[in-house]
């Protein structure tokens, strides 16, 4: 699906890049804009399983969230047009978002209500997954605007997948605050 022999092309030194449907776009499109902060989270993500390596199940969950954030990326990267394509394109299904709910769920168990918001941070891990969850907030708010835009298209299950996504995150970096015991939590007024 993907060969990358040369990995500049210099068709991108005008400031647009070519969507995988092949249309040029302005870098800074809501497009490019939502694929590429969607990319800033896998990266983040990468960071947070530096930390979670010794934890094979959940370092599995993020392996394969890396992966769905890859096909979610190929899906923002080619519009619906309704115009057919010579391809099947590579879109987000329910059934991504189902598992992602699924795994929320798993991990959320073990974790004590919250009485108060809690501050970002904790373990290494924690910390970086916190990272990931506000990146994939700002993803989402671009993915909306795109949605909103005229002539634009975001499906559905993407624009759940990337909402779950956040969450899960968040369920995240509490479980690995020691199950939430050591989630450092927002005291309103402390500093008055």
């Amino acid at each position: 699906m993907v060969k990358l022999n040369k990995i500049y092309t210099k068709t991108g030194d005008d400031g647009t890049t070519g969507l995988v449907s092949g249309p040029r776009r302005r870098k800074d499109d809501l497009r490019i804009e939502a694929y590429g902060t969607v990319d800033e989270t896998n990266s983040w993500l990468g960071m947070a399983r530096l930390h979670t390596a010794g934890d094979g199940e959940f370092d599995a969950m993020l392996e394969r969230i890396q992966n769905d954030l890859f096909d979610l990326g190929a899906d923002l990267a080619t519009p619906d047009t309704g115009k057919p394509l010579d391809y099947e394109p590579l879109r987000i299904v329910e059934a991504q978002v189902e598992r992602l709910e699924a795994e929320i769920d798993r991990l959320n168990t073990d974790l004590q209500p919250l009485k108060s918001f809690i501050l970002p941070g904790g373990s290494p891990a924690a910390a970086a997954l916190h990272m990931a969850r506000t990146v994939s907030r700002r993803a989402e708010r671009i993915m909306v605007a795109l949605s909103r835009s005229e002539g634009e298209t975001v499906s559905t299950a993407a624009l759940k997948y990337i909402n779950r996504l956040s969450d899960f995150l968040f369920v995240a970096g509490r479980h690995h605050n020691d199950k939430g015991q050591t989630d450092m939590l927002w005291v309103p007024g402390k500093n008055r």
